[in-house]
């Protein structure tokens, strides 16, 4: 037996709770892990809640990212004992995900957590911070280096943002951060932003072309804002659009793209490749200031807090990564 937070609907409703669960109700999969530490994402928190339907069967443990060591596989790329990291695949939404003491998944989904990053580490990077790398990496394949110009960081002072500023400062790049919270300024300079300019400046409807002002950007913000972002990166930049938290809309024109040829890289992180998913967490371990990360700040709770840390998240009332530590009393 097990504990395990489960989303259930019935005839009594939607709810969310601790529960102790028998193993022989995990789903299938090759590969069944000993889940060392999760995290509550914004998503996780939509799921818990009910908020969106991001749940799609039921009942569900969610968690759309975890890590811990191998317990059993038939697969032999893995074996016991082996740390392993996962993320997406629509674990949390279609698949038991990690916030329980165990998962079992398709061994296809696991990448292998790399050395010198501990466990409760990856969890405060998390899902946010594997994407801020995939972003990054877009931005190196389509040649963007740091003489090539500065890159803008849209929705900078939130998780995807801050990993982001502080990975590409580290890699040399001058770095233009956007945010809505004036108050953030200091907290994304230590990061190692450049400059700080309101989110205000991008968030409304624009022009279809602007001055050229960046080489590239991260935006997680999508709808107004990146059409603005495109239309004020220069000559053969690149976009990189990971989110939508203004809007899934995309008011542009194609003005950028046939006028400057900017690249527009779209980076998704649930059904990423396993070689590119490797690849952006080596990275991570090596790359990310272990420091910067410290700054960026995560809390750690046990199964028994989530529900109630879900409706803080969604009520904007926590800063910062939360990780779970799945055998927290």
């Amino acid at each position: 037996m097990f504990k395990a937070i489960l989303v259930e609907k019935d005839d009594q409703g939607y709810r969310a709770g601790l529960h102790t669960v028998d193993p022989t109700r995990l789903p299938e999969g090759e590969v069944l892990v000993r889940v060392s530490h999760s995290t509550v994402n914004y998503k996780d928190a939509l799921a818990i809640t009910g908020r969106a339907p991001v749940v799609r069967s039921f009942p569900m443990v969610p968690g759309i990212d975890f890590v811990g060591t191998v317990e059993q596989s038939s697969d032999p790329d893995f074996k016991p004992g082996d740390a392993v990291v996962l993320n997406g695949w629509g674990v949390g939404e279609t698949h038991w995900g990690g916030l329980a003491q165990f998962a079992r998944v398709k061994s296809q989904w696991l990448i292998r957590l790399p050395e010198g990053l501990q466990p409760e580490q990856s969890m405060a990077i998390g899902t946010a911070g594997y994407t801020a790398m995939l972003c990054v990496m877009a931005l190196q394949r389509h040649g963007l280096t740091p003489q090539s110009g500065d890159i803008l960081v849209t929705g900078a002072a939130g998780g995807v943002g801050s990993i982001a500023v502080a990975l590409l400062s580290s890699l040399g790049y001058r770095v233009v951060a956007s945010t809505g919270r004036a108050e953030e300024s200091n907290y994304l300079q230590s990061l190692g932003a450049a400059e700080i300019i309101d989110r205000k400046t991008l968030s409304e409807p624009g022009k279809p072309l602007g001055k050229e002002r960046w080489a590239g950007a991260v935006d997680s913000v999508g709808s107004h804002t990146l059409a603005n972002v495109c239309a004020g990166t220069r000559y053969r930049g690149v976009v990189a659009a990971c989110g939508l938290a203004q809007g899934m809309d995309f008011p542009a024109t194609v003005a950028p793209f046939i006028l400057r040829n900017v690249t527009l890289a779209g980076i998704d992180s649930v059904m990423c490749p396993t070689r590119d998913r490797q690849e952006a967490w080596n990275r991570l371990a090596k790359e990310l200031d272990i420091n910067k990360l410290a700054l960026i700040g995560s809390r750690t709770i046990g199964l028994s807090d989530v529900v109630a840390v879900a409706e803080q998240l969604l009520a904007g009332q926590i800063r910062g990564r939360l990780v779970v530590d799945v055998n927290r009393d």
